[in-house]
């Protein structure tokens, strides 16, 4: 009989000088218990990637209860399917300048923050992670992981992994805001690894942002995740969905991210003359403005071969279907046109960050997308793009996508050494 689950009270001040006292529960049973954390203030790159992590580790041999700890309430299609819970965070919002604001409620960003803060740390508390996992921002939005961080770096049992996307921004700006927000710092003090989801062929921020030699010291470079590997975790084939949405067997796909700064491709994207035989189909992201909506809605009345949608659940569906690629260069969509090696052509993001448009002239440097600068962008120069004979991706780059692989290997290896170390300590 295993013995009663003991309780021991840890006391807490946030912040913002709010004292909390919790009742924090010992684990007696084998399971493993994984949270994931990502900030979500633009669109839903962060939280999908987080998303197939989950998913991937779900899958995995090894025995695991996961939380997502998400600052986005949208995309929690098939997390109780697969056994994942989700903590969604009061959300918060980028604006073009890089700054945050409240998404939704009316309150000011400091008090936001305090509210955001103090979720995750009784998440943590409560749920008592074995492997805190965070994506991109080593202290969180505004610092809001710190009382989370220090917490977890008192308990001897746990272990905070960061994890971070192959570029982040250009190399002076990746040095300022490091810097300001004393993030080497953080990395140093609270985590034991630094995962990078790229391949150094295309991009090696180990080099490029000059880091210090101790935390370079803990970086691993897994590769890119796979987007293939989005496939299995649906209900029913994708292509049974396809057919659902009566969507036409040839299309080019357009593709805006979550939409909220794609206005201007989505546009000039609609105003392709596309034809019969190879038909556009537009997916404008959760976040678009409806008077944009609206736009493209008169736009395709006058566009017979062109199909809009508004949202997809999953749209890696789309793209493992399309003929032809124009989108924006987010992260994730990138990883699915390499994956699935789609003729592309990439419009990337300039602003806030250059982080788009490095890993797509990266990418265009090595033959495997075209790209075309955001101030180029007008229907003229889209069906130009069309008209020339597709080009696949050169095959003479062995091109490291083996992230969802090696993503439960690195995760044992840490299990191992942490319940070795905690027997030895016990």
């Amino acid at each position: 009989m295993e013995p009663a689950q003991r309780q021991r009270n840890v006391q807490w001040r946030s912040p913002q000088g709010i004292s909390i006292q919790a009742p924090i529960p010992v684990k007696p049973h084998p399971r493993h218990r994984i949270a994931l954390y990502s900030h979500d203030t633009m669109g839903l790159g962060h939280k999908r990637r987080n998303l197939l992590i989950a998913q991937t580790l779900q899958r995995s041999a090894l025995p695991l209860d996961i939380l997502l700890i998400s600052g986005m309430g949208d995309g929690n299609e098939g997390l109780a399917t697969a056994g994942i819970d989700c903590l969604s965070l009061p959300a918060l919002k980028k604006n073009r300048d890089g700054s945050y604001r409240a998404r939704h409620l009316a309150l000011p960003l400091r008090e936001i923050i305090g509210l955001r803060s103090q979720l995750i740390l009784n998440a943590v508390q409560q749920f008592q992670p074995d492997v805190f996992i965070v994506d991109n921002v080593p202290r969180g939005a505004e610092r809001e992981l710190d009382p989370s961080l220090e917490y977890i770096r008192k308990q001897p049992q746990m272990h905070c992994i960061l994890g971070l996307r192959d570029v982040l921004d250009d190399p002076a700006a990746v040095r300022r805001d490091w810097q300001r927000a004393d993030n080497e710092t953080a990395i140093r003090r609270y985590y034991d690894a630094v995962w990078i989801y790229g391949d150094p062929q295309v991009y090696d921020l180990r080099q490029e942002y000059d880091f210090s030699p101790e935390v370079i010291a803990k970086m691993v470079t897994l590769g890119y995740f796979n987007q293939c590997d989005r496939l299995q975790y649906l209900g029913q084939p994708w292509q049974e969905t396809l057919k659902a949405w009566d969507l036409p067997a040839r299309f080019v796909l357009g593709a805006v991210g979550g939409g909220q700064d794609g206005e201007t491709l989505a546009i000039a994207f609609a105003q392709i003359p596309f034809t019969a035989d190879l038909p556009g189909v537009l997916l404008t992201g959760p976040f678009m403005p409806e008077s944009v909506r609206q736009t493209l809605g008169a736009i395709a009345q006058h566009n017979p071969h062109l199909t809009t949608l508004p949202y997809c659940p999953e749209p890696t569906i789309l793209m493992a279907a399309a003929e032809r690629v124009i989108a924006m260069g987010g992260y994730n969509t990138t990883c699915e046109i390499l994956s699935f090696q789609k003729p592309a052509l990439i419009i990337p993001r300039v602003k806030p960050r250059q982080e788009q448009w490095l890993r797509a002239t990266r990418l265009k440097q090595l033959g495997l997308v075209d790209v075309l600068h955001p101030h180029q962008v007008n229907p003229q120069n889209l069906a130009a793009w069309l008209h020339c004979d597709p080009q696949l991706p050169k095959g003479n780059l062995d091109l490291n996508l083996q992230a969802t692989q090696q993503l439960p290997l690195l995760l044992g290896q840490l299990l191992k050494t942490s319940t070795c170390f905690t027997a030895q300590a016990s």
